[in-house]
């Protein structure tokens, strides 16, 4: 599924100086330490700029960079990781819902199938503003705790439902199976979302990061801080070097270049 990737590269880039073992532990660590040092962004697509998915493109992109990701990035190199440190992982495709209706592109994101002798665990690094922050129990059905809020697994025949509160409500985030998924599955969907005009990929700007207690996130303009305590703090940032700002300072992205193309794509946002 995954090439070589360097290892001591990729967690010194997250933080990570522990073992290096296949285990529960280790899952966790690395689940809660990845979306915390790496932002989802969606700036490549915002930029009409290809997104590669093979291992050494993501390496060299999320790792070398300083770059944030999308899914497909985010769980792609999260997968070559797990594997190379001897994880049997299985790639899935989930439907994306919204409002508790399924969303109108087809299974347009990558969810990670981690099997451990301790059972079966729903990964999954890139899913924006709700991003887990640790691995979910796949045949769990109840509340399960998260650094960063209850989630749920509900079963409904061959399919599953990730769940999370959202205002108080049990909210679905998106549905998956167990049918394993391929490269060129995640390249059909990986083309649309980053490159065709209708897709939100290419004509908003979507960031978000899970540091320790809190919820980051961007869309446009808006500015959001999640609070542990439920508390949200939200502002509207003026201009487009004040989202170049807190792209770089907030969410630790290093811009890609030219940094005028940049400007002017963020000064289209609505």
């Amino acid at each position: 599924m995954a090439d070589t990737i360097d290892l001591d590269a990729y967690f010194k880039r997250i933080g990570y100086s522990g073992p290096r073992g296949a285990t529960l532990d280790v899952l966790e660590a690395l689940h809660a330490l990845h979306p915390a040092a790496i932002a989802f962004e969606n700036l490549d697509p915002l930029l009409k700029r290809r997104i590669h998915l093979d291992t050494p493109a993501l390496e060299k992109k999320l790792v070398g960079q300083g770059r944030g990701g999308y899914c497909f990035e985010h769980n792609g190199l999260f997968a070559a990781a797990l594997i190379a440190l001897g994880f049997r992982v299985t790639g899935l495709a989930a439907r994306v819902y919204v409002k508790e209706m399924p969303g109108r592109i087809s299974r347009s994101h990558m969810v990670l199938l981690v099997t451990l002798p301790e059972g079966r665990y729903i990964a999954d690094v890139g899913f924006g503003g709700w991003t887990l922050s640790a691995p979910l129990k796949l045949d769990e059905t109840g509340e399960q705790k998260t650094p960063h809020g209850p989630f749920q697994i509900v079963p409904d025949g061959a399919y599953f439902f990730e769940k999370t509160l959202i205002d108080g409500q049990w909210t679905t985030l998106y549905r998956f199976d167990l049918e394993e998924q391929f490269l060129p599955d995640y390249e059909v969907s990986n083309w649309f979302c980053a490159s065709h005009p209708d897709s939100r990929f290419t004509t908003e700007l979507m960031v978000a990061r899970v540091p320790k207690d809190l919820r980051l996130g961007l869309m446009n303009r808006r500015f959001s801080i999640h609070y542990p305590d439920g508390r949200v703090e939200r502002r509207e940032l003026a201009s487009a070097e004040d989202v170049a700002a807190v792209l770089e300072k907030d969410f630790a992205i290093r811009l890609p270049e030219p940094r005028a193309e940049l400007l002017a794509a963020l000064s289209r946002l609505p």
